[in-house]
């Protein structure tokens, strides 16, 4: 079985937690309660591969930022989440890939940029083409997600899982992927 420590990142009030239980319990949570930082971990199979997920779900504000800042150094793979109806979370999304390449001191990490509330379309703020055209500049998935109507939530974890094992097998070392030359048989001549 492979572990994965996934982190949830973001604005607060983006729905971060919401997709989070999702996931994990198959219920929605209707009221707002700032996290301070939660964990959970769920088995599941991807791709035919038993995974066990430990899943952080990050707080939005700044008060909590050095809390967040230890989820990130110790995270493998990042679902950043911002809400369509509400515009200045996904303003800060750059902002935010930024630090955390920063807290990883690294060039990329597994990434993956989740729209969610797409239930609310009606208020939407920012269109979906915008969400791609960020996702393709940070080179990253992106997908839309609704934790109310359960739509996309298992996707956007699997993927970014499918992220962090693309990772992991791109960061192996040489000598593990490649086979230990023969040894050259010795010989003994006797005079």
């Amino acid at each position: 079985m492979f572990n994965f420590k996934l982190v949830l990142v973001g604005p607060g009030g983006v729905g971060k937690s919401c997709l989070t239980i999702q996931f994990i319990a198959q219920k929605f949570v209707d009221e707002y309660d700032p996290t301070l930082e939660d964990s959970y971990r769920k088995q599941t199979t991807v791709d035919n591969e038993e995974c066990l997920l430990d899943i952080y779900d990050t707080a939005g504000q700044e008060d909590f930022s050095a809390v967040r800042d230890q989820y990130m150094r110790t995270g493998e793979g990042f679902l950043c989440v911002y809400s369509i109806t509400y515009l200045q979370s996904f303003k800060e999304i750059p902002r935010l890939h930024n630090h955390l390449l920063k807290v990883k001191d690294l060039d990329s990490v597994p990434f993956v940029l989740v729209g969610n509330k797409c239930d609310l379309n009606e208020y939407r703020e920012v269109s979906t083409a915008e969400g791609e055209e960020l996702a393709k500049k940070l080179k990253c998935k992106f997908l839309e997600t609704s934790a109310k109507e359960r739509i996309n939530v298992t996707e956007a974890f699997y993927e970014l899982v499918r992220e962090v094992k693309k990772g992991r097998n791109n960061n192996q070392p040489v000598a593990e992927q490649v086979e230990a030359p023969q040894k050259k048989k010795k010989s003994c001549t006797l005079l």
